[in-house]
């Protein structure tokens, strides 16, 4: 099943984005057992650490990566991982899982803005407009988050830089992509990175790493680990066959599924306006699909 996803965009859009959304949950469980942002992020790293690297061993593929690959992988794994991990499980416990992970849904747009800007090769005009609908539908969400727009969360403004950090990364990630490089040796090595980077700045800023806490929750840091080696190779493989703005709208998907899980399992409420925002962005997700089968089909027939 796994070989059939791997082959097609527009399932793994649909693989990756889903699994990030069951990360926005699990991450406000960890937060009320009472770990640490930087700390819980590590989980995530550690999972794709563990379970990438038997993958490797068996391939042969296991090389120390040197030069432009060290480079690489550690802005991928500082910026586009630990740092953007660590933004979202600080922001979960002001904003909550679902609205957190609608900010997330917001990347789309900054990275085809970006794209435009260095000259990537675009989407089509039904991809755009997918990605519109999703913003509308994401700013919806965010302006209305209390029931109606009668204010903005200052935590809400500050969730922006989310997916701002996340379009650079996908940006950055497309344009130094190390050619001949496979998809999972690539997020071994980055997600190594942000493990080290996150060590070492849990030992600077607190002196130590709380490991009691994960007693606590010994299941849903099992699932957070199992959830993060899957997510990986996967997301990696994405940015190889569809690029930047096809693996920036996972963001969509993960908001629409932790937006329902926040619900189903956390017990969050959220408003009509909500519900309403939500909505365009699930039809901007069914654009997105849509385009891309229209892309594939064209490609199966040169």
């Amino acid at each position: 099943m796994l070989e059939a996803i791997y082959k097609s965009p527009s399932a793994l859009l649909l693989y990756t984005g889903g699994l990030f959304g069951l990360t926005f949950p699990l991450g406000k469980m960890a937060s009320q057992a009472g770990v640490p942002p930087i700390v819980w992020a590590m989980v995530i790293s550690l999972g794709a650490v563990i379970f990438i690297a038997p993958d490797l061993w068996r391939r042969r593929d296991f090389k120390i990566p040197r030069g432009r690959v060290l480079q690489y992988v550690l802005i991928s794994g500082l910026v586009s991982f630990a740092l953007v991990n660590v933004m979202i499980f600080a922001l979960i416990p002001e904003l909550g899982a679902g609205q957190v992970g609608l900010m997330f849904a917001l990347s789309p747009v900054f990275t085809l803005a970006l794209s435009v800007l260095f000259r990537l090769k675009g989407v089509s005009p039904l991809g755009v407009l997918g990605i519109v609908f999703g913003l509308v539908g994401a700013c919806v969400v965010v302006l209305g988050r209390d029931g109606a727009f009668a204010g903005i969360n200052p935590w809400a403004l500050l969730g922006l830089a989310l997916p701002m950090v996340l379009a650079a990364g996908n940006i950055y990630r497309t344009l130094h992509w190390p050619e001949g490089e496979h998809p999972a040796s690539l997020a071994f090595w980055s997600q190594g990175a942000a493990l080290i980077g996150l060590i070492i700045a849990q030992f600077v800023l607190y002196g130590a790493i709380p490991l009691s806490k994960f007693g606590v929750i010994p299941t849903v840091t099992a699932i957070q680990l199992v959830s993060a080696a899957l997510i990986f190779p996967a997301y990696f493989r994405l940015q190889h066959l569809g690029g930047p703005l096809l693996l920036s709208q996972t963001g969509y998907v993960a908001a629409a599924t932790s937006l329902f899980s926040a619900t189903l399992f956390l017990g969050e409420r959220y408003s009509t306006v909500t519900w309403a925002g939500a909505g365009l962005v699930f039809f901007g997700i069914a654009l997105t699909i849509l385009a891309q089968s229209k892309v594939s089909l064209r490609r199966s027939r040169v």
